[in-house]
C-alpha cells in the first residue's frame, strides 16, 4: 500500500534537500550506528532510510542489499506519519504492509520498527528502521536505543551540513580577501608609476611587499582550513616565488625550510624580514647587473627554538659586523620590528662576500 503524502511534502522534502545527502558515499559514523541497531534489537536488517518524493534511499544499510527502493515498498513512508516509532509485528496483519513487495517476495520481511529522523524544524527526513524475516516485537529497552540511535543520526547530518556551510563560507571569505588583496595592490603598482620621489617609490614597494607577505600566510592557512600554523616548507615557497618575481635576471633566489608547522604570527614576521632582506640586496648588493645570488633558509635547531637566515653574495661591506642594525631605512626598521615580535635579534654580518643576517627565535 501506498503511502498518502504528508500534508508538509514541499517543506520535508526542501529540508532533506538542505542536507544534501542523497546519493553520497558511505560513511562509517552512519555505518556504525546501523551496525549498533542490528546488535541492539537483534535483527538482522538495519537502515537509514531517506524518503524522497518518489523513492527511499538507503545511506546505509547492513543485512540488505539494494540502495534505494520506490515508495510502493517504503514502509518508512508510513513511518514518517507518525509522532513515534512505528512498529509492525507482522506485516502479513497490517494493511499497509501485507501487499507490500519486500513481504510479499525477495527477502519476505515480516517485522518493520522505524524511528523518525526529525530535523531541528520538526520535519520527518526518514528513519532508523530494523526489519526481521520473522514477527517479533521489540522490548521497551530495544524502542528506547532506536529512539536513541535516530537522534546520533541526526546529530551526524546537522553536523555534516554545519561542517559543509562552514566550508561554503571559508572559501567566500577566501575569495573576498583575495580579491581585496589584489585590488590593493593593483593600485599600489598604479601610484607607484605616478611617483618620481625615490622616499616614496621605496615606501610604495615596503608597502607591496608587506601585502605580497600577507597575502603568502593568507593563501597557506586557507589551504590548512584556516588552522593557526601553517608548514614552514610550503609557506617560504609561497613568499619565496612570490619575490623571486621582484629578482632582476641576474640574480637567483633559492629558499629551503624544514617540513614542520609554525604559528602564523611568526610566520608572517619570517615573511617580512625575507621580503625585506631580499629587496634590500636585489637594490644594493649587484650593481651594474652583477651576478649573484640571495639563499634563504629557515631552520629548526637542535635544542629548542627556530634559526632563519638570510645571504647573499653581494658586494658587502669591507668586514663590518654588527649586532643591530643601524641604517634608518624603513626596511630595516622593519625587520627589527618583525624580529621583536618573534622573540630574537638580528645579526648581521657584512663582508667582501655579501651580506648575512640570522635570528634565532623560540618555538
Amino acid at each position: 500500500m501506498l503511502a498518502p503524502k504528508p500534508n508538509n511534502q514541499d517543506q520535508r522534502l526542501s529540508t532533506l534537500d538542505a542536507y544534501d545527502i542523497l546519493d553520497t558515499e558511505a560513511e562509517p559514523e552512519f555505518d556504525d550506528i546501523v551496525a549498533l541497531a542490528s546488535q541492539i534489537c537483534d535483527v538482522p536488517v538495519s537502515l537509514i532510510s531517506l524518503v524522497d518524493d518518489d523513492r527511499q534511499w538507503f545511506k546505509s544499510s547492513i543485512g540488505f542489499e539494494p540502495t534505494q527502493t520506490p515508495l510502493d515498498q517504503s514502509v518508512c513512508s508510513h513511518a514518517i506519519l507518525e509522532d513515534d516509532i512505528l512498529e509492525i509485528n507482522d506485516m502479513s496483519k497490517d494493511e499497509r504492509t501485507k501487499d507490500n513487495a519486500l513481504h510479499t517476495d525477495g527477502p519476505k520481511v515480516n517485522f518493520y520498527a522505524g524511528a523518525n529522523l526529525v530535523a531541528p524544524n520538526g520535519m520527518p527526513i526518514g528513519t532508523l528502521c530494523v526489519l526481521d524475516t520473522q514477527p517479533r516485537e521489540l522490548t521497551e529497552l530495544q524502542r528506547l536505543a532506536l529512539r536513541t540511535l535516530s537522534r546520533q543520526v541526526m546529530t551526524q547530518l546537522e553536523l555534516r551540513k554545519k561542517l559543509r556551510q562552514e566550508e561554503t563560507l571559508r572559501q567566500e571569505t577566501d575569495h573576498r580577501v583575495k580579491n581585496s588583496l589584489q585590488t590593493i595592490s593593483s593600485i599600489l603598482r598604479m601610484s607607484a608609476r605616478q611617483v618620481s620621489d625615490p622616499v616614496a617609490l621605496d615606501i610604495l614597494g615596503l608597502v607591496e611587499r608587506r601585502l605580497h607577505a600577507v597575502s603568502s600566510l593568507h593563501s597557506e592557512l586557507m589551504s590548512k582550513d584556516g588552522a593557526g600554523k601553517v608548514n614552514v616548507t610550503a609557506y617560504l615557497d609561497r613568499v619565496g616565488q612570490l619575490m623571486s618575481e621582484l629578482c632582476p635576471d641576474n640574480v637567483h633566489l633559492t629558499w629551503n625550510g624544514v617540513d614542520l608547522p609554525i604559528e602564523a604570527s611568526k610566520a608572517s614576521a619570517v615573511g617580512m624580514i625575507v621580503s625585506e632582506f631580499t629587496a634590500n640586496s636585489v637594490k644594493h648588493a649587484f650593481p651594474d647587473n652583477q651576478n649573484g645570488r640571495i639563499d634563504i633558509s629557515l631552520t629548526q635547531k637542535k635544542g629548542a627554538g627556530w634559526l632563519l637566515t638570510c645571504q647573499d653574495d653581494g658586494v658587502g661591506q669591507d668586514g663590518a659586523k654588527t649586532d643591530t642594525l643601524t641604517s634608518t631605512g624603513l626596511g630595516e626598521m622593519l625587520m627589527s620590528s618583525a624580529a621583536a615580535q618573534l622573540g630574537g635579534s638580528l645579526m648581521q654580518e657584512a663582508a667582501n662576500s655579501g651580506m648575512k643576517l640570522s635570528i634565532t627565535f623560540p618555538t
